[in-house]
């Protein structure tokens, strides 16, 4: 059989026994489970130049390891210049072993190397156990080569979990890892 990300494992094997026994589950179905994360990106400068869009397909396409696609807009607003069917951003769901791996590397790697990191807030949670965080610059995965950017850009990325409530997910995502700020 082929790779298995460490993540993964360390979901099997420790993260679904700690939240069972900190919520008293008493079947493993009720755990709740990462299903995707969500990386995008809106690119607002891209009304004036289309190949904006494309540089960012290809960022979010290298930090996550899988194609990115365009996000094209739903209506005309006057005030943006912007038409119905422009494209104005870029994104990518992440599924399976490579949600995993880009988890594990976005706790790893890219965070550590954030300025000043003290940790992510625990305030992007949206009462339905999903969690919104954002990144201020791209600059920060390994991937990125500084000297072929162009303009320093942030991104979202969203990580989507069966749990039903803030809570569950706050637990799972610090069981994986993710490094909340202590109150």
């Amino acid at each position: 059989m082929g790779h298995t990300p460490r993540l993964k494992e360390e979901y099997k094997s420790r993260v679904i026994s700690a939240l069972k026994e900190e919520f008293g589950y008493k079947n493993v179905m009720q755990v709740p489970k990462l299903q995707k994360i969500v990386v995008s990106r809106g690119v607002g400068s891209a009304v004036a130049d289309k190949k904006l869009i494309e540089y960012s397909v290809d960022e979010l396409t290298k930090i996550t390891g899988q194609k990115a696609v365009p996000t094209i807009s739903k209506k005309d607003v006057a005030n943006f210049k912007l038409r119905k069917g422009m494209p104005i951003g870029a994104k990518v769901t992440l599924r399976g072993e490579r949600m995993y791996e880009f988890l594990d590397r976005l706790i790893t790697t890219a965070l550590p190397r954030v300025r000043d990191f003290g940790g992510i807030k625990a305030t992007g949670f949206d009462g339905r156990g999903n969690y919104s965080l954002g990144i201020t610059e791209q600059i920060i995965f390994p991937e990125i080569d500084i000297d072929k950017i162009k303009k320093i850009e942030g991104m979202n990325i969203t990580f989507i979990t069966s749990a039903e409530t803030d809570q569950e997910a706050k637990s799972l995502l610090t069981e994986l890892g993710l490094p909340f700020k202590k109150n």
